[in-house]
Order: structure tokens, then C-alpha cells, then sequence
């Protein structure tokens, strides 16, 4: 539990400090910069199944880690909370960095072409949602209170208040996962009601994939789970500190998962059991 603490005071102290600007017009920036891999918090994670392609959202910006050096996709925007809705949407939350004319906090910005360009959608100099995630709904966020959102400009806290530190949700379905301090908290109506879930693992970060999930402790022990979060058995550890994690099923009993840590993109075909660097294993 403590290193789940500390973990949480991490995430909170990521927030640059910018001038806060007015305009709420379509921010973009070309891809421009490159480097090894990006140096600035890691806050969450995109894969592309198709292409392996995998996305970091971080305290710098988005940056495509799939090859190296890392690309930096869009504007500089500190992306504390970032969530994938499919198609090439993403939807985003955190600070604006010194070429996006944005209040500070973002609140919900959302990009349509894969992390080019953001539209800001609500809650600008309101929120800053540390945790986002899209589900078959609409989106739950977490910035201090846990609110739904089934179009992303209007908000209501939930009636039953847990402090999330990652969300986790498929936009094919309503469930969604949230570890807290205290243990796992599961929903099956996105993010309305939610119940602790019995005898699981105390998880750091986890990820939803087809009906199977998968997740990771403090001390980067993974686990999976067959039935969307309700019951979860421990395989392997993955290398290095955990900062975000992702899946995607290669069969009906095998998950492949992407762990992101401070150096590298980690990735199993093997449920968790094994893993390897990405930028060895060109899958």
C-alpha cells in the first residue's frame, strides 16, 4: 500500500506551472521533436493492435515510442489523464505547455486524428482529471471527484465517491475498473455505482481487453483476469517501475500486455509470464 502512496504523490506533482491563456480554439503542432524515449512522466498508454504501434502520453506530450528515437506527435500539453475511445480518438486532460493558448487546467480535450490536434471540449480552468476512461457510455474521469460524462461537456459527480487512481474501461463495454488505496472498485454501468471486488490483488494500474483484463501491483507483479475484473490469478513480474499499462487479446485464453516504465515499453505474449523490450522484439 505504501508504494501505491507513493505512486499517487508522483502522479499529483506533475503539473507545470504556465501562463493560464483564453482561447478554447483547436490546438496543433506538427510532429517535431525526437528522442530516445521521452524523458517527462509517463501518465498512459495507446496501442494499436493492427500495427503494434504504441503511443505514450506524458508530462511532454504524446510521443509514438514504436520505433527509435520516439516521435513527439502534436502539441506540448502535460497529458495527466489520457484514454483511447477507438477510431483515433483520444480524449486527454492536464496542463498546457507554452504554445497552447489554454486555461490551466486543460479540463477535457479530445483529438480525432490520434493525438495531432486537440479540441477542447469542457471544463477548461476547471479540471484537471488525473484518470480518464472511455467506455460503450460515454467517459468517467477522476480530478479530485469521480464524474460521468456521457458526451464529454457535461458532468455529474457520482453519488458514491472513491478516490481513483487509474481508471480502466473498453469503449465496447460498461465496465470499468479503478484501483484505489483500499483495493479494486468495479462497475458494470460506466462508472455509476461501483463495489469492491473481493479478494483481488491490490493493483497499481490495470487494463481491460474483450472481456479480460490485466493488472499490475506496486512491486510490478502482474496479474490477469478472465472475467473483466472479478476474479484474478498472479503470473509473472515485469521489469522496471510501472507507469501505465495496456492489453489486447492474441487468442480466447491469451492477453498480450504492454507495461510502460520510466525507460522502455515492455510487452508479453504470454499472459504476463515473460516479457521484452519493444524496441528488440519489432512485433
Amino acid at each position: 500500500m505504501a508504494a501505491l502512496t507513493v505512486g499517487l504523490l508522483v502522479a499529483t506533482a506533475c503539473s507545470p506551472e504556465v501562463p493560464q491563456g483564453s482561447d478554447t480554439s483547436e490546438i496543433s503542432e506538427s510532429s517535431a521533436s525526437a528522442q530516445d524515449y521521452p524523458a517527462g512522466h509517463i501518465h498512459g498508454m495507446s496501442v494499436d493492435p493492427g500495427s503494434n504501434r504504441v503511443l505514450l502520453a506524458t508530462h511532454d506530450g504524446l510521443f509514438d515510442v514504436s520505433e527509435s528515437p520516439a516521435i513527439q506527435i502534436g502539441p506540448t500539453i502535460d497529458l495527466m489523464g489520457f484514454t483511447t475511445a477507438g477510431n483515433g480518438k483520444f480524449y486527454a486532460s492536464g496542463h498546457p505547455g507554452p504554445e497552447a493558448d489554454l486555461p490551466n487546467p486543460v479540463g477535457l480535450i479530445r483529438s480525432d486524428d490520434q493525438g495531432q490536434t486537440w479540441k477542447p471540449l469542457s471544463r477548461q480552468g476547471e479540471s484537471d482529471f488525473h484518470a480518464l476512461a472511455a467506455t460503450d457510455g460515454g467517459i468517467v474521469g477522476f480530478d479530485g471527484q469521480l464524474r460521468i460524462s456521457a458526451d464529454g461537456t457535461s458532468w455529474e459527480p457520482v453519488d458514491e465517491q472513491i478516490p481513483a487512481f487509474n481508471l480502466a474501461a473498453t469503449p465496447r463495454d460498461s465496465i470499468v475498473l479503478a484501483t484505489t488505496e483500499e483495493g479494486l472498485q468495479r462497475s458494470t454501468d460506466d462508472g455509476t455505482t461501483w463495489a469492491a471486488v473481493p479478494g483481488a490483488p491490490l493493483l497499481m494500474l490495470t487494463a481491460l481487453s474483450e472481456g479480460k483484463a490485466a493488472g499490475i501491483t506496486p512491486d510490478g507483479r502482474i496479474h490477469t483476469s478472465g472475467d473483466a475484473g472479478l476474479t484474478w490469478v498472479e503470473r509473472g513480474t515485469a521489469p522496471g517501475e510501472a507507469s501505465a499499462i495496456a492489453t489486447h487479446m492474441l487468442d480466447d485464453s491469451t492477453l498480450r500486455i504492454w507495461v510502460a516504465t520510466e525507460d522502455s515499453v515492455q510487452v508479453s505474449n504470454d499472459n504476463g509470464q515473460t516479457f521484452m523490450d519493444i524496441r528488440s522484439n519489432h512485433q
